[in-house]
């Protein structure tokens, strides 16, 4: 247990970075800007609780590079790796030769991770699978996004994403049976058409997804304090997760087991190794 005040009051157990299982990845500046001096107070109070840092949005592509690097710099001092977020999908229509370039700035920009997301264009397997090849040959570690919901992110309207329809989440499984065997060090699973923008979750497919690949390989994306809290209540306090970066004190919380809501008071327990 990383150190911390009043550690004379038991907690549930958690694992200590570099963390295999019980994955915390936080959102960085997109719903609203902030740069390295906020970075560096969420991480000098809660970095040990802090694995991953997503850029979203390409929000890097709008910011001077000595920004990104001392942000990417402040995260590696913390032991947090840093993620492209799903921007390559937006890179992708330029062609190869663009994603080429991509990869070896976000090399130069010291990047650990690259997102392979394709929530708003069709990308066949085969591509998504080189993909991963081309992250691997630079270096990175490659995490493709998958879901069940053509069209998903931007915060698209429930209604529109509806009206798009949904693919099979045995799809899914497949596909990221595939996208590991060839590489992938983790698979993303985008929250659209599971728990978010839909009039009724799906939980049903995020156990299957759990059953047929495996906890340890799969973060769910869980921006609501309503769903990190369902994930943890009926997963366990090692489940991977994507949130804000303003709710990784709620988050933290609950699965340290310090506090909770009326669901989940004295209830979230782990016996460690």
């Amino acid at each position: 247990m990383s150190e911390t005040t009043f550690s004379f009051i038991p907690r549930a157990a958690r694992s200590l970075k570099p963390r295999k299982t019980g994955l915390t990845e936080i959102r960085g500046p997109y719903y609203g800007a902030y740069g390295p001096r906020h970075l560096s107070d969420v991480l000098e109070t809660m970095g040990a609780w802090v694995d991953g840092f997503k850029y979203a949005g390409g929000s890097f592509a709008l910011m001077p590079p000595e920004a990104v690097k001392a942000i990417n710099g402040i995260a590696h001092d913390h032991d947090v790796y840093v993620s492209t977020g799903g921007w390559i999908e937006n890179v992708l229509r330029f062609g190869r030769e663009a994603v080429t370039h991509y990869l070896e700035e976000a090399k130069t920009l010291e990047f650990d991770m690259v997102e392979i997301s394709a929530g708003f264009i069709s990308l066949p397997t085969d591509s998504m699978l080189r993909l991963v090849e081309m992250v691997k040959k630079a270096g990175l570690k490659a995490k493709p996004e998958l879901g069940i919901q053509f069209g998903a992110g931007g915060a698209t309207s429930a209604g529109e994403l509806e009206a798009e329809g949904s693919k099979d989440v045995g799809w899914l499984i497949a596909q990221a049976k595939a996208l590991i065997g060839a590489g992938a060090d983790i698979i993303m699973i985008e929250s659209e058409g599971i728990t978010e923008s839909v009039t009724k979750w799906r939980t049903g497919v995020a156990a299957q997804i759990i059953d047929k690949i495996g906890i340890d390989k799969v973060m769910f994306e869980a921006a609501d304090p309503p769903v990190f809290e369902w994930y943890v209540k009926n997963y366990g306090n090692e489940v991977n997760l994507f949130v804000d970066h303003s709710q990784i004190v709620q988050l933290e919380a609950l699965r340290s087991g310090i506090w909770g809501t009326k669901s989940t008071w004295g209830r979230i327990q782990n016996l460690g190794e």
